[in-house]
């Protein structure tokens, strides 16, 4: 019976030639040659003429024979034993698939710790992969985010393996529930907040503007840059902070510098917010400029 091995099951070219080998030589054995009749005078000539029997180069020719049929048949065995043992291996490795289930885990894992410093909940919903994708199985997977994707909203996270080589995004819903602060009346522009004028209501984040407040004390003593209707949510680029220093009104000089540090009077020439760089005139008629501080004093460096 030939040896079969591969995945088509085909048998291999070169044992196929030493089983031909194999049977050649043993055909060789039982070829026989023609019996002649007793009377015959071939044979009266052939016995007459037949010397006594000696180990002749017919003799040592079958026993050499008899040996390579040997030969033949146990290098025939050994290689069976390795192509099929080689055969079954490659047939695990061919079976050997990437559990799909399992990139999906690590995907919404990478996702939920990319969102945990979010304010709120965080939750994945990952689309199914394509039923065709089949890949080999990896023994040590890695999750990252292409570029420009963030984890929040519609994204995409991306698994890769180093060997063998493989990369696949998987697409995905971040949604974070949380806090956030909305306008419980209609706001004029101009309009400095009070407790009354805001509430806290619940949504996704990913359905809300970026900035968006998430505590009422961040609005509280802001005023109102652009008119806002009742239940819209309030962000950061919607509010400016309170003026600390007003045009004209007397201020506090505080100038620092590398080993030294003075404070005089002067006069803000411009309005600010804490943070703004305000403008002052010195006692002296000096023009000078300041970082607006919560307390009212200008801090000015040389």
């Amino acid at each position: 019976m030939p040896c079969m091995h591969g995945p088509s099951k085909r048998a291999n070219p070169v044992l196929l030639c030493l089983l031909r080998c194999v049977v050649r030589a043993q055909d060789h054995r039982v070829t026989k040659s023609p019996r002649l009749r007793e009377d015959s005078p071939q044979r009266r000539y052939k016995m007459k003429n037949t010397p006594p029997p000696t180990i002749t180069t017919a003799t040592a020719t079958a026993g050499a024979m008899r040996k390579l049929i040997l030969l033949a048949s146990v290098l025939l065995l050994g290689a069976c034993i390795v192509l099929n043992a080689h055969a079954q291996q490659s047939s695990n490795a061919a079976s050997a698939r990437q559990d799909i289930a399992t990139l999906k885990s690590l995907a919404e894992g990478f996702l939920l710790a990319q969102a945990a410093n979010l304010p709120g909940t965080a939750s994945v919903k990952l689309k199914e992969p394509d039923a065709r994708l089949n890949l080999p199985a990896c023994a040590a997977p890695e999750t990252w985010m292409p570029p420009g994707s963030k984890a929040l909203g519609k994204t995409s996270v991306g698994v890769r393996c180093a060997q063998p080589v493989w990369s696949v995004l998987l697409p995905a819903t971040v949604s974070v529930m949380t806090n956030y602060v909305a306008s419980a009346a209609p706001l004029a522009q101009g309009q400095k907040l009070g407790t009354n004028d805001l509430v806290l209501r619940q949504g996704d984040l990913a359905s809300l503007p970026p900035g968006v407040l998430t505590d009422l004390g961040q609005a509280q003593g802001r005023t109102v840059q652009m008119p806002l209707a009742a239940g819209m949510p309030v962000s950061r680029a919607q509010l400016k902070s309170q003026p600390v220093v007003q045009q004209g009104q007397p201020v506090r000089l505080v100038a620092g510098g590398s080993g030294f540090s003075v404070s005089g009077e002067g006069r803000a020439l411009t309005s600010g917010a804490e943070g703004d760089l305000v403008q002052a005139r010195t006692a002296s008629g000096q023009l000078v400029a300041g970082v607006a501080q919560a307390d009212g004093v200008l801090s000015v460096r040389y």
